[in-house]
């Protein structure tokens, strides 16, 4: 073409493209009606432009697009299509108003007939397409392209259009989709899944709503799709937010989050995630405990909290695992925690003993499934004690978040604070009574109690007050009578029940150099807390005359010379 180009095009406001009006113009309504535009405002301003200029805001693919549509037009209405540049000519088509009243066998009607073969694509084809549809996905939504790239996409799952020898999956939430039905894969849980499936073949479960142990062929695909076109997705399938009621969805959601966990922050916006988070929670709160162990739910939390969680759907979450407490164990619990507030997050801990505490105040008596908790807790505070970022309250409130029915012994939590106490050396004396509100000395053992009689770090107070609680509940009484053998009683009978007093009297008397211990134990932490008190009144007396004097050296040699020279008593 010899004439000069008389079109100017700015794209985006970045790129320019020198054409000519008489090619551009055949093919595009938009460009011709523009054009016009700007001949006649020349017009009004008497004046002859050799070049006309027009501008393009939000051109679908930028100038890359446009110089693409510019082929087709130079080609003379001819262009070959493919499954990666479809989705851009169709909506470069659509923008330009490439239709067939402006032009027979124009763009966008050989767009259309492109895409009327989709289902006949491959997998890899309609996965390209929509993913080409990303730098562009506001125009392809407006146009409706996206919607049935999606559409085509999931019946290619539902029909197992994946990799050779591997299993269907069915999505029953697509519409008109057909009915659920389960993998061929197994379905029990295995520790490569974690939480997936709960491995008793007695709970009933509809067909539809049991998970299956891996992830599916497409699963990984997905992945590389952005969160945006994957909240389309579930949109589409009529699964998102609240409505979402598909396990395999559910999953795919979980593991899309996982990976992208792992991308680099720059790769993900703020907030973009926790939509998709909010979705996978609603799905998971609709099968709980049916498809989720215990320590599958603890996975969902770390993956979900992650990426951010509203307050509503961490409740429901929450609740679910505060029911099945005592199926957790200790590495369960340890979830690191993100407020500041220490290595772990104790919050969630007490959160989540709140609930199964609450589901569990009905019950008359303590039930195995408390003990159990008791016990978990117990192990849980020794893991937390060492933590110096660890607060006195924070301690106190997870060690007397269970009932007192809930233990049956109190060894446990004295041995996690000792731990506490030797890694805070620099608590006060007002702060170690306090934390030993927490203990039930009634329930320590005799090994327990002697132990903390002896501990430097425990207030005499407090061990006093043990040893008294052991004394009362070992308190030693004069032996019994022997009463004299019934007549009526068979010989037999006779030689039992002595062999029985002669065992108890020598259990008795294997006790007693330990209960004497514990007695000498007593009197000598008495002792020590009279002379402890007396020199704490000296040291008063010397305080007060020493704000009244001013020779404090002269003050202490008085002192000394009334107290002997003796210092302080060690404490224990």
């Amino acid at each position: 073409m010899n004439e000069l180009c008389d079109l100017k095009v700015h794209i985006n406001g970045h790129h320019t493209l020198h054409l000519h009006q008489s090619v551009m113009c055949a093919f595009s309504g938009r460009l011709r009606t523009m054009v016009k535009q700007e001949k006649k405002a020349a017009s009004i301003r008497n004046k002859e432009a050799l070049m006309m200029s027009i501008r393009l805001a939000d051109f679908p693919g930028g100038a890359d697009g446009f110089e693409l549509v510019a082929r087709f037009c130079y080609n003379n209405g001819r262009v070959l299509l493919c499954p990666s540049n479809l989705p851009l000519l169709h909506c470069a088509a659509v923008f330009l108003e490439m239709t067939e009243e402006v032009c027979p066998c124009n763009l966008l009607a050989q767009a259309e007939a492109f895409v009327n073969g989709l289902y006949y694509w491959t997998w890899a084809d309609v996965f390209t397409a929509v993913k080409s549809c990303e730098p562009f996905a506001a125009a392809a939504d407006a146009s409706g392209l996206l919607d049935r790239l999606i559409s085509a996409l999931f019946s290619k799952i539902t029909a197992g259009a994946g990799p050779p020898d591997t299993p269907t999956t069915i999505i029953a939430a697509a519409a008109g989709m057909g009915t659920p039905n389960r993998s061929s894969s197994s379905c029990s849980s295995s520790p490569d899944t974690p939480g997936f499936g709960r491995s008793s073949s007695s709970t009933k479960t509809p067909e539809s709503m049991r998970p299956c142990a891996g992830r599916e062929w497409w699963f990984d695909d997905m992945t590389a799709l952005s969160p945006w076109t994957i909240e389309k997705a579930m949109r589409v399938l009529g699964c998102y937010g609240a409505e979402n009621k598909n396990l395999i969805l559910t999953r795919f959601l979980l593991h899309y989050l996982r990976a992208a966990t792992r991308r680099p922050a720059a790769l993900c916006r703020e907030g973009e995630l926790a939509t998709l988070a909010d979705t996978a929670v609603h799905g998971v709160a609709l099968v709980g405990g049916t498809a989720f162990s215990c320590r599958g739910l603890f996975w969902v939390l770390r993956i979900v909290s992650a990426v951010g969680l509203s307050r509503e759907c961490r409740h429901k979450l929450e609740r679910l695992m505060g029911l099945m407490l005592d199926q957790a164990t200790l590495d369960d619990l340890l979830v690191s925690g993100d407020d500041g507030g220490g290595v772990y997050d104790v919050n969630l801990v007490m959160r989540l003993v709140r609930v199964f505490v609450g589901s569990e105040e009905e019950a008359d008596a303590p039930s195995q499934r408390m003990r159990k908790v008791g016990r978990l807790i117990d192990k849980y505070l020794g893991e937390i004690s060492p933590d110096h970022a660890l607060k006195v309250s924070k301690f106190l409130a997870v060690a007397e978040s269970l009932p007192d029915s809930a233990r049956e012994c109190y060894d446990g939590v004295y041995r996690a604070l000792d731990i506490y106490l030797e890694s805070h050396p620099a608590l006060s004396l007002e702060d170690r009574t306090t934390l030993c509100r927490c203990l039930n000395y009634e329930k320590l053992t005799l090994e327990a109690c002697k132990d903390l009689a002896k501990n430097r770090r425990i207030p005499p107070g407090v061990a006093v007050q043990a040893l008294a609680s052991q004394q009362c509940k070992l308190q030693i009484s004069k032996p019994a009578k022997e009463g004299r053998p019934d007549p009526s009683r068979t010989p037999r009978r006779v030689s039992r029940s002595s062999a029985r007093t002669r065992s108890t009297s020598v259990d008795l008397g294997g006790g007693g150099d330990e209960k004497e211990l514990l007695r000498l134990n007593l009197q000598r932490m008495q002792s020590r807390v009279v002379e402890l008190e007396r020199a704490c009144k000296e040291m008063k007396g010397q305080m007060s005359k020493m704000a009244k004097g001013k020779s404090s050296l002269s003050l202490s040699a008085a002192s000394c010379h009334q107290t002997g020279g003796r210092g302080l008593p060690r404490l224990c």
